[in-house]
């Protein structure tokens, strides 16, 4: 990367040479204000002079963070994470986006019980108090729905005009702790022949996907925490399906059954909604993974840099085949790339924080980030991306996403 320095038109500053020269580098570039009056110009805030409120017995944000919200689609069947007002790779359970196929049902934990059979020696009934009992394995992981970023997918060639959050916002993370499914198919027993489990939720529209035993006796958890509370009702309450890296769908909410099967069954959901079609007309099922992504969170679309100047590249990177390796940066509608800064705790199958230092001319710039994992998958071009499915499809979308920046300061989507 290209030394650029307080005095450049503009770009990315090299992060050593920012790093090293300090506060000073920052004041002229963010331009706070002086104080008038030096030490006397000090307030005493009111806050200082009347005593607080009591604490609550379930905390919640200040009612100045009223904004920081999903954004709940109207037949509400939807609500997108606030990617774009949020830092870390941690999503609070309040934020975490959520899709539902039949709406939340509301589910006595004392009542629901998690049965597994079909190919199995004996057929098991769970409660929750027995999986209670159990070891609990897990982590911090992203959960993506399969069809986050759909309106870039599905768009001609105008890009849609839509926040960071309205087009990513069906990806979150959280610490995510269960039971290991391998330890309950073990215990069942598995016959010759059990190649496949079909997993079924307990909502109205009986939502059911065919999940491959090797999967399920790998890093799959019957979820029943999530940082460090009870699921919400959104997320399964009181136990779901999670499996690390794969499309969101496929874990499935409120999980009550789990029939062991030598094939799959070919859901309605799995046949309708989760396929893909090809080029040639052919359908392409069980893309399980969901491919290396990133995005620039801010800033994004529909945002307004204020002023030229400098300002912190804010975005996240994630894949569901393991951990991100590095993120490059461009700003020149991606001619020339430079590698950001990851933030750890770099952990596979989670969301990655990355930054750059940036300094805006003023002059109009074209913000895009593509991230490589550990295998070397990397993201495409929207072009290349759309030239591998009919139009229409709009699963695993995970193209280069671009922010103009206008003269003004505006930002929008553009492909």
């Amino acid at each position: 990367m290209k030394k650029n320095n307080s005095k450049s038109s503009g770009g990315f500053l090299d992060r050593r040479s920012f790093i090293k020269t300090g506060a000073s580098l920052l004041t002229a570039l963010a331009a706070p204000s002086v104080l008038a009056g030096g030490d006397k110009g000090i307030k005493v805030p009111d806050a200082m002079l009347i005593p607080g409120a009591f604490d609550d017995e379930y905390g919640k944000p200040s009612g100045y963070e009223k904004a920081v919200k999903r954004l709940v689609m109207p037949n509400g069947n939807a609500a997108f994470t606030p990617l774009d007002r949020q830092r870390g790779i941690i999503t609070p359970p309040g934020l975490h986006f959520g899709a539902h196929h039949s709406g939340i049902p509301t589910i006595n934990p004392e009542e629901h019980e998690l049965y597994i059979h079909g190919l199995t020696e004996k057929a098991l009934r769970f409660t929750l108090e027995d999986l209670a009992r159990y070891p609990h394995e897990g982590g911090v992981m992203f959960l993506e729905c399969s069809g986050n970023t759909w309106l870039q997918a599905t768009s001609g060639e105008q890009a849609p005009d839509k926040s960071c959050a309205e087009l990513y916002g069906l990806v979150s993370g959280s610490e995510w702790l269960g039971v290991p499914v391998r330890l309950l198919l073990e215990e069942a027993g598995i016959k010759p022949g059990g190649k496949w489990v079909i997993v079924e939720g307990s909502d109205a529209g009986t939502h059911a996907r065919s999940i491959p035993i090797e999967k399920l006796l790998d890093d799959a958890i019957i979820a029943l925490y999530q940082n460090g509370e009870r699921l919400r009702p959104a997320q399964g309450y009181p136990m779901r399906l999670f499996l690390p890296g794969w499309e969101g769908n496929m874990n499935v909410k409120w999980v009550r059954r789990m029939e062991v099967v030598e094939a799959p069954a070919f859901t309605k959901d799995e046949s309708r909604a989760y396929t893909e079609t090809l080029p040639d007309g052919s359908i392409e099922q069980f893309s399980f993974y969901m491919g290396v992504k990133s995005v620039i969170t801010t800033p994004s679309g529909q945002q307004k840099l204020p002023a030229k100047g400098f300002y912190e590249l804010n975005g996240l990177a994630w894949s569901g085949f393991g951990k991100i390796s590095y993120v490059e940066v461009s700003d020149d509608d991606g001619k020339t790339w430079h590698k950001a800064q990851i933030h750890g705790p770099v952990l596979t199958k989670s969301l990655t924080r990355f930054t750059l230092p940036w300094q805006w001319s003023g002059n109009i710039a074209r913000l895009q980030s593509r991230a490589v994992d550990e295998f070397g998958n990397r993201q495409p071009s929207h072009q290349e991306w759309k030239s591998k499915y009919l139009d229409g499809s709009y699963n695993h979308y995970n193209a280069i996403q671009t922010w103009e920046v206008a003269k003004d300061g505006g930002i929008s989507n553009v492909f």
